[in-house]
C-alpha cells in the first residue's frame, strides 16, 4: 500500500496553484460573486489550459492522483467553480458533472453553469439533473441551488466514493490556506510590543489546528488509494474522510477566525472568502452529524480497515 501521491501528481498540483494565482488567485472568487454569470468564463479557460478536462480519474490511476491534486489547489484558492464535480463526472457523453445529493430537496453548487449534471444518491441512485434558478446570490448561497433530478435506471453505486473522495480534496486545500494565513496573521500582528505568534496559547492553538489538517492530509490519501484499488469498502472509506474532514474544518476554521480576530469575516481577509465559499462541500451532500451517522449504519459493528488493518494488503 503507498498512499503517497506521485511525483508527477504532486508536480501538476504545484502548476495548477501557480496558473489559478496567475489567473487572478483570490480575485477569481470574488470577481464571481460580483458578476455570477462570468464564473464560469474566468475559470475554465484556466483549467482547460491545464488539461483538467482530459483527465481519467475513472481509468487511469495516475490521472486520479493528478484530480486530487488540482482539487486541492483549487481549495487553496476558493475557485468559484465545481471543479471536483466536474473531474467526477461518469463516464458517459451525456453529462459534465457529478453531485453527490441526499434527501427529498437535493442541491449542489450548481447555480448560473451550464453544465448538464448527474445526481446520484449514497445508496447509488443515478438521475440526471438540472440546476433550478436560485433562491439567493451568490453572498448569502456560494452558488447553491436546487436540483430538479429526474431518475434513472442505473446502477451508480460505483460514483459515491469517488464523488465523497475529491470535494475533500477541495476542502483539504481550504484547511492548507487557513492555517497558511492564520501563521502568517499572527507572525505579523502584534501584543503587547510582541508578535502574537510568541504567545504559548497561539502556539497551541495553531498547533491544534495542524494536527486536524495533516490528520485529514492522511486520511485523503488513504481514501483516493481505496478508490483507485478499488476495495469493497471505499465508500466507508470515503465517508471516514468527510467525517474527519468536516470536523477536521470546524476546528481550523474556528481557530482561524479566533486569531484573526473581527477582520477574519471582513472581505479585505482572504480568510472570509474561503469559509465563506468552502460551505457548500461542508454541508452537501450531508452535514457533520448526519455524516456521522451514515457512517455508523454503513460500518455497523464491523469497524473501518484502515490505515493499519494488520493484515496482508
Amino acid at each position: 500500500m503507498n498512499i503517497e501521491l506521485s511525483d508527477e501528481a504532486a508536480e501538476y498540483g504545484r502548476q495548477a496553484m501557480r496558473a489559478i494565482e496567475a489567473a487572478g488567485g483570490d480575485e477569481l472568487v470574488r470577481d464571481a460573486e460580483r458578476d455570477p454569470g462570468g464564473r464560469a468564463g474566468r475559470v475554465t479557460p484556466v483549467l482547460g489550459e491545464l488539461g483538467a478536462w482530459e483527465l481519467d480519474p475513472r481509468g487511469d490511476p495516475a490521472d486520479l492522483e493528478a484530480a486530487a491534486a488540482l482539487c486541492r489547489a483549487a481549495g487553496h484558492w476558493a475557485v468559484p467553480y465545481p471543479v471536483a464535480e466536474r473531474l467526477a463526472r461518469p463516464a458517459r457523453p451525456d453529462t459534465d458533472a457529478l453531485a453527490v445529493v441526499s434527501g427529498a430537496a437535493p442541491k449542489a453548487a450548481a447555480a448560473g453553469l451550464d453544465l448538464r449534471w448527474t445526481a446520484v444518491t449514497l445508496d447509488g441512485l443515478r438521475g440526471t439533473a438540472t440546476a433550478l434558478p436560485p433562491d439567493d446570490g451568490p453572498r448569502a448561497s456560494a452558488f447553491v441551488t436546487g436540483l430538479d433530478v429526474r431518475p434513472l435506471d442505473e446502477d451508480g453505486a460505483g460514483d459515491v466514493p469517488l464523488g465523497l473522495v475529491l470535494p475533500c480534496w477541495t476542502l483539504l486545500g481550504t484547511l492548507d490556506r487557513a492555517i497558511a494565513l492564520t501563521r502568517s496573521h499572527v507572525l505579523a500582528r502584534e501584543q503587547f510590543g510582541k508578535p502574537l505568534a510568541g504567545q504559548q496559547g497561539v502556539q497551541f492553538q495553531l498547533t491544534d489546528a495542524e494536527v486536524e489538517r495533516s490528520g485529514v492530509e492522511a486520511l485523503a490519501k488513504y481514501a483516493l488509494w481505496s478508490v483507485q484499488a478499488g476495495l469493497p469498502e471505499a465508500l466507508d472509506d470515503a465517508l471516514a474522510l468527510r467525517l474527519a474532514a468536516l470536523e477536521a474544518a470546524d476546528a481550523v476554521l474556528r481557530t482561524a477566525h479566533l486569531l484573526h480576530g473581527a477582520i477574519g469575516f471582513c472581505d479585505e481577509s482572504a480568510l472570509s472568502w474561503l469559509s465563506r465559499y468552502s460551505r457548500p462541500i461542508r454541508r452537501l451532500p450531508l452535514g457533520l452529524s448526519a455524516t456521522r451517522d451514515r457512517l455508523t449504519r454503513e460500518i455497523g459493528r464491523r469497524g473501518l480497515t484502515g490505515l493499519f488493518p494488520g493484515g496482508d494488503r
